[in-house]
């Protein structure tokens, strides 16, 4: 049976795109299902989800509550259990379950701005919070990929490596993880709000491509920069867009009418 509701869960998430970009999937399909936004604060985040669970709603996860939401789940996909974070539920016979659908978002967005495989790349990664998860766990079924890792917090950066030690390294500093790579992703949030930018790209050897995880209307300010200076680079819309239809996969079987997707998208002001 579908579910009764679709929701996203979030604090703050007035700015989420999911619901344009699932609404128009859902209506597309010819699925009478409305998809809202959900501003959860993590307090209240136990109460949130036992009445969703009791009205068997479903739905996706973004920031802050993936960890958590995964530890409420009473069953995990593989993914889901790799990452720690799940950022896609649903409800089946009165038991959460939960998967990341980040991990295949994240490499469809890969293999379309290198237009290549990813197997043999060396990827610097800024950031070690919960994207930075889906993007080891995508460099980890790549053969003979290899993951640097730089983030202001030390400790952090040491726990992504506990989960995955046999991919990562760590890198002094953004710039000398930059220097080493093909391909450099952000995975923090610098640049979704001001013009700061998370590594100079004067850092950054032209060669290497860059993947801003994080997006705004007219690209984000490391985009810009980046592409101005001669890099291959996009921004984190097509991680989107993707993640959300293997979510809807996910819950409905079939997939989604990406053109639909994109175009809900385009409507907001997106490219």
């Amino acid at each position: 049976m579908p579910p009764r509701r679709l929701v996203v869960l979030g604090h703050p998430v007035a700015h989420a795109l999911s619901p344009r970009m699932q609404q128009a999937a859902l209506d597309a399909a010819g699925i009478a299902v409305r998809y809202e936004a959900v501003d959860v604060a993590p307090a209240t985040l136990e109460s949130t989800l036992d009445a969703l669970i009791a009205a068997e709603v479903w739905g996706n996860v973004t920031v802050p509550h993936k960890a958590a939401v995964a530890a409420r789940c009473a069953v995990r996909t593989p993914i889901a259990e790799r990452t720690g974070a799940v950022n896609t539920f649903w409800v089946d016979r009165g038991a959460l379950h939960g998967d990341n659908t980040d991990v295949a978002g994240f490499e469809v967005a890969v293999r379309h701005l290198l237009g290549r495989t990813p197997d043999g790349l060396r990827v610097g990664l800024l950031g070690a919070g919960g994207a930075a998860a889906a993007v080891a766990a995508a460099v980890e079924g790549w053969t003979g990929a290899i993951l640097l890792v730089h983030a202001r917090s030390l400790a952090r950066a040491e726990a992504l490596r506990s989960r995955f030690p046999d991919r990562i390294m760590i890198g002094e500093s953004a710039a000398s993880v930059a220097s080493q790579v093909d391909l450099l992703v952000n995975a923090t949030p610098v640049g979704l709000a001001g013009e700061s930018l998370p590594l100079d790209p004067i850092h950054i050897p032209r060669t290497t491509a860059v993947l801003d995880l994080t997006y705004r209307a007219g690209l984000t300010p490391w985009v810009r920069a980046c592409r101005a200076a001669g890099h291959t680079a996009d921004d984190g819309l097509r991680m989107l867009v993707e993640q959300g239809a293997h979510a809807f996969v996910r819950w409905f079987g079939t997939e989604p009418d990406r053109t639909a997707m994109w175009g809900a998208l385009q409507a907001a002001g997106f490219p």
